[in-house]
């Protein structure tokens, strides 16, 4: 069994962690080629931006939404990632991507972008407001999507069990996920007040069915799992 050797200073004592334990992990932005991964966003993200638009994606991965938007969409697109494995796999498609941080000052000009995208990665980031502050910066258009918090099955797990809901972790664990800065909804509304950014669109995912589709509509606080916003200065 493999096993992995961390050495800590302050107390000079060795500590050993089973290799396996490691691999249902995604603090470390790991992605493999799967270039046919569909997320149920992407087609509203798609559907927001229009033809031949210059864009950027921010915390890209694997490049699957950049593509598409290439193909489907003729956007000039470009994208930073803060994974080395992530820009190897954008590059080997032909993806203008580079790497970096994309909580923190970036190196683009004012406005030099129609379309910034960050797609379900801003509650992945360090500083959250950085981002935002600078998607407004470098775009006059910003598109984020993410999980909601305050989605009624979170509520109810923390309630009734009393740990963190494992709904809004997509299979991880709360000591080995990357979902470092949870929102709500209404936390992310009030955030775009402080930042001066107006909601031009909100939408999210069709379930298939009347009811939750009206409900989602009338509650999205509670019962959106994955909304997406479109935003201006």
């Amino acid at each position: 069994m493999l096993t992995a050797l961390y050495f800590v200073p302050k107390s000079e004592r060795f500590f050993t962690i089973n290799a396996a334990i490691l691999m249902n992990d995604n603090r470390n932005y790991t992605f493999s080629d799967n270039s046919q991964e569909v997320r149920n966003e992407f087609e509203i993200i798609m559907d927001m931006i229009p033809v031949g638009a210059k864009i950027i994606d921010l915390g890209c991965g694997n490049g699957v939404l950049l593509n598409k938007l290439k193909k489907s969409k003729s956007v000039i697109g470009s994208g930073v990632e803060i994974s080395p494995e992530g820009v190897k796999i954008c590059q080997k498609k032909g993806l203008n991507v580079i790497q970096g941080r994309i909580d923190e000052k970036m190196n683009f000009q004012d406005d030099a972008f129609d379309y910034s995208v960050c797609n379900v990665t801003i509650h992945m980031t360090m500083y959250p407001e950085i981002l935002l502050s600078e998607m407004k910066r470098i775009s006059k258009f910003q598109i984020i999507s993410f999980p909601n918090y305050g989605f009624y099955k979170n509520r109810l797990e923390f309630l009734l069990n009393g740990n963190m809901p494992r709904h809004s972790l997509f299979g991880y664990k709360w000591y080995n996920t990357g979902h470092i800065h949870q929102c709500s909804v209404n936390d992310f509304i009030s955030l775009t007040g402080e930042y001066n950014l107006k909601i031009l669109d909100h939408r999210f995912v069709d379930p298939g069915n009347p009811f939750k589709k009206k409900m989602m509509s009338l509650f999205p606080n509670l019962f959106q799992l994955v909304p997406v916003f479109l935003l201006t200065k």
